[in-house]
């Protein structure tokens, strides 16, 4: 197999293909042995007519065929012998197979190339949480002017779910706490995505945006519907929803590939949870104060 790879800008390669040989030979002969085992040609039983007379019958859907296994398996090769991280399903062209050769030509997007350092030991700042008095108050005279209750007795407590007053606050404090709690989380996630997209610039995969963009649309489409917006207001919305999304969708794909390009380099798995277990490892690598 010989590969040739050009550039064409930032993330997007072409790469030329060229197969000769046994190969090609082979899998025509392998796809012919299995169209014969059932070819159904007249004047003869099935799976009996001689070899001329198969390739007069069938040597259009015999190419059809050894192009489309061979294609795939040739140009997995092709990325593979390359080591191209490629991000997108290729756009293949300019294809042509006889007997003996096979040749085309692939675009393809790759992971753009993210000079990422100093990771490691980010700086950290810790709120400590905390739960005051007024706080729980507050929120339990929400419940109460909610259920339109006359009065915070044992009776109202025990009309959630608690024998007491004293059980209802600890309950709340419980709740309260671990709202912060996860806000201060999302607080320090964010500071800390914010600190590496510092000074990283670097071109996206348009694939990957128009992906991310369709996610995120399909998503407001949908929160838009369970409000009760009907379906042609939606619509009538869709350009208004794009301009407001793209942004944010870029930057979703601008994360994710710096968090990928941290994966590679300390060898964490690139699946779904990938950012998660990067994250982690950020977390803990950091300097907290």
């Amino acid at each position: 197999m010989k590969t040739e790879v050009k550039k064409l800008d930032g993330i997007k390669r072409e790469i030329n293909v060229t197969v000769s040989g046994e190969l090609i030979k082979n899998k025509f002969e392998d796809v012919f042995i299995k169209i014969a085992k059932d070819a159904k040609v007249p004047g003869f039983r099935p799976g009996k007519a001689p070899r001329d007379v198969l390739e007069k019958h069938y040597a259009g859907a015999v190419h059809e065929q050894v192009l489309k296994e061979l294609v795939p398996d040739v140009y997995n090769q092709a990325i593979a012998a390359e080591s191209l991280d490629v991000i997108e399903l290729p756009q293949i062209s300019e294809v042509k197979l006889d007997r003996s050769n096979l040749s085309f030509k692939a675009i393809v997007e790759v992971s753009p190339e993210i000079q990422i350092k100093n990771y490691k030991n980010q700086k950290i700042s810790f709120k400590k949480i905390s739960v005051s008095p007024d706080e729980i108050k507050k929120q339990i005279e929400q419940v109460l002017e909610s259920r339109k209750a006359e009065g915070l007795d044992d009776k109202f407590c025990r009309s959630l779910g608690y024998p007491d007053l004293v059980s209802l606050e600890k309950a709340v404090e419980r709740q309260l706490f671990t709202v912060k709690e996860n806000q201060e989380r999302q607080r320090i996630e964010s500071e800390l995505i914010e600190n590496l997209m510092k000074g990283l610039e670097f071109k996206l995969p348009q694939s990957l945006v128009d992906r991310q963009i369709q996610d995120l649309l399909r998503q407001t489409k949908l929160d838009l519907a369970m409000k009760g917006l009907p379906r042609d207001k939606i619509e009538e919305q869709e350009k208004m929803i794009l301009e407001g999304i793209e942004p944010e969708a870029k930057k979703q794909v601008k994360v994710y590939l710096v968090l990928a390009e941290i994966a590679k380099k300390e060898n964490i798995p690139i699946d779904d949870h990938m950012p998660a277990k990067v994250m982690e490892f950020l977390l803990r690598e950091a300097d907290w104060f």
